[in-house]
C-alpha cells in the first residue's frame, strides 16, 4: 500500500513538473506588431482576426495591428524594426529581396489577382490601348502601385499615359464619372467593390504583355479570371501574386513556429474574415521563393511531413 501511494506521489510530481515546464517555456511578455494596410482592406482584415487568433493561442497581449500604405511600407518596416510581421505581396517582397537579403517567411498565404478595368462603354480591349489615356494606378507607395508600374513599363507605356494614385473606391468613382480612362487593381476574386459595380465595368485581358510581365519576376503567375466572377461577356487571362507573411531572420525559432503554427489553426475564422483566405494551406504554405523560410517555420512545416 506505501509503495502504491508513493508511485501514485511520484507521478502526480512529474505532472505537476511537465505543467510548470510547460509554462516556464511559454511566451509571456512577447509583444508582435503586424504590418497590415488600410483599414477594412483584406491585409487588415486578415491581420486583425490573426491578431486575435496570435494572442488566444500563444498566451500574449493582442498584437498591434498596424495601418499602412500596403505592401512596400510594410516591408520597410520589417526591416527597420517598426514591424515583426508583414503581409507583403511576393513581388515586392522579391524585389526587396535582391538588395536586403534581412527577410524571412512564415507561410504564402493568398494569392492576387491583377485586374485591369475600364467602362463597359470602352473601346480599350488591351493593355497597349491605354497609350494616351488617364490611369489611376493604385494608393500610392501600395503594391498595385507597384504592379501597375510593372505593368506599363512592360506594354513599352510609361511616360505614355497619364497616372494618378488613388485607393480602389476613389478609382471606381473617378472611372464612371469619367475622370480617369481605366484604373489597376490586384485583389482576390471577387472584390466585393467590382461586383456592386460590375454592370458598368469591365476587365481588360492582359495575355499580350504577360511574358513580359512573368521575365521581370519569378513569382508572377498566369491565371484565368471566369466571366460568372463579374457577369462578363467572357473570361480574361490575367497576372497571379501570391502574398507572403514576412519576419525578419532574427526572430527566434520557436515564436516564428508558434505563429506559423497558429496561421493554419486559424484558417476557419481567417476565411470567415476574407474570402481569399479560403486558398491559405499548409501544402502552397512553403512556396515563398525567393524568400526563405524562416528555420522556425519550416521546424512546423516538418512537424506536418509537407
Amino acid at each position: 500500500m506505501a509503495r502504491t501511494r508513493r508511485r501514485r506521489g511520484l507521478a502526480i510530481a512529474a505532472a505537476l513538473l511537465l505543467v510548470l515546464s510547460a509554462c516556464s517555456s511559454g511566451f509571456a511578455g512577447l509583444q508582435l506588431r503586424i504590418a497590415a494596410g488600410n483599414p477594412g482592406g483584406v491585409y487588415d482584415k486578415l491581420a486583425q482576426t490573426l491578431a486575435t487568433a496570435w494572442q488566444n493561442d500563444l498566451d500574449i497581449g493582442r498584437p498591434q495591428v498596424l495601418q499602412t500604405q500596403g505592401s512596400p511600407d510594410n516591408v520597410a518596416k520589417v526591416l527597420a524594426g517598426q514591424a515583426d510581421v508583414a503581409f507583403v505581396a511576393a513581388d515586392v517582397a522579391a524585389e526587396q529581396y535582391r538588395t536586403h537579403h534581412d527577410l524571412a517567411a512564415l507561410a504564402r498565404i493568398h494569392d492576387d489577382y491583377l485586374h485591369v478595368v475600364v467602362r463597359d462603354d470602352s473601346g480599350i480591349r488591351s493593355v497597349t490601348q491605354l497609350r494616351g489615356h488617364r490611369i489611376a494606378v493604385g494608393s500610392p507607395a501600395s503594391g498595385v502601385e507597384f504592379i501597375a508600374k510593372q505593368l506599363l513599363a512592360a506594354a513599352d507605356l510609361t511616360g505614355s499615359v497619364s497616372t494618378t494614385t488613388r485607393g480602389l473606391e476613389d478609382s471606381i468613382a473617378a472611372l464612371l464619372d469619367g475622370e480617369v480612362d481605366a484604373f489597376f487593381w490586384s485583389g482576390g476574386l471577387p472584390t466585393p467593390k467590382l461586383t456592386e459595380n460590375q454592370s458598368r465595368l469591365r476587365l481588360v485581358d492582359i495575355a499580350d504583355v504577360l511574358p513580359k510581365m512573368q521575365a521581370t519576376s519569378e513569382v508572377y503567375g498566369t491565371a484565368t479570371i471566369p466571366a460568372s466572377t463579374y457577369g462578363q461577356p467572357r473570361p480574361v487571362t490575367t497576372l497571379v501574386v501570391p502574398n507572403f507573411l514576412v519576419v525578419r531572420p532574427s526572430m527566434a525559432d520557436d515564436v516564428a513556429e508558434a505563429l506559423t503554427r497558429g496561421l493554419f489553426a486559424a484558417r476557419q475564422q481567417l476565411a470567415l474574415a476574407n474570402r481569399a483566405a479560403l486558398s491559405i494551406d499548409v501544402h502552397p504554405g512553403i512556396e515563398t521563393q525567393p524568400i526563405p523560410l524562416h528555420p522556425g517555420a519550416l521546424r512546423y512545416y516538418r512537424s506536418q511531413k509537407t
